[in-house]
């Protein structure tokens, strides 16, 4: 299932040169896009950059700021090691003739982007409802994109989508 699931998404790339560099645009740049827009988002909605006292109100908030980053920062770590303890391969390592849109040699399970961008997102929508929706929305495009670039399995991204909702649901009250 996991293989035809792949192969669903993956045939949609190498079929045009525009949708390619689409994909690749949100696979691999959109995400530092994200990071961007949730630390503008964080800041702006309270308006930071407005008040008398920027920094006083920074203070104020630094803790939902502060703590939608490191829930996912420490979603990552924890993908990382879990990486390496379940050392799974890359679509382009385990199936015949895929030819991967972005370069990548490490281990592929769980996939770090799906879960930082989940734990982030899903940090966000803990605060903001709705701003939340948006980045779970953001982290799915993210995920699906790198499936069909071929540097992902589809459960690779469950997993990491799993991995961040449970570590920034763990850290929601903390």
């Amino acid at each position: 299932m996991n293989n035809a699931i792949f192969y669903f998404f993956y045939n949609l790339s190498h079929r045009s040169e525009i949708f390619d560099k689409v994909v690749v645009f949100f696979a691999f740049y959109f995400p530092y896009i994200v990071v961007m827009l949730a630390g503008l988002f964080l800041l702006f909605h309270h308006e930071v950059f407005k008040a008398e006292n920027p920094f006083q109100v920074f203070l104020q908030k630094k803790k939902e700021i502060l703590k939608a980053f490191f829930t996912g920062a420490l979603a990552w770590v924890v993908a990382q090691i879990l990486k390496f303890t379940f050392s799974l391969g890359r679509p382009a390592e385990a199936l015949a003739s895929i030819d991967p849109l972005i370069a990548k040699t490490d281990y592929s399970f769980p996939s770090g982007h799906a879960t930082f961008f989940m734990a982030l997102a899903v940090s966000i929508f803990f605060f903001h409802k709705k701003a939340g929706y948006i980045f779970i929305f953001f982290a799915l495009l993210i995920g699906i994109a790198r499936i069909i670039a071929g540097v992902h399995f589809p459960v690779d991204i469950l997993g990491g989508v799993m991995l961040g909702i449970v570590v920034a649901y763990l850290l929601k009250n903390v």
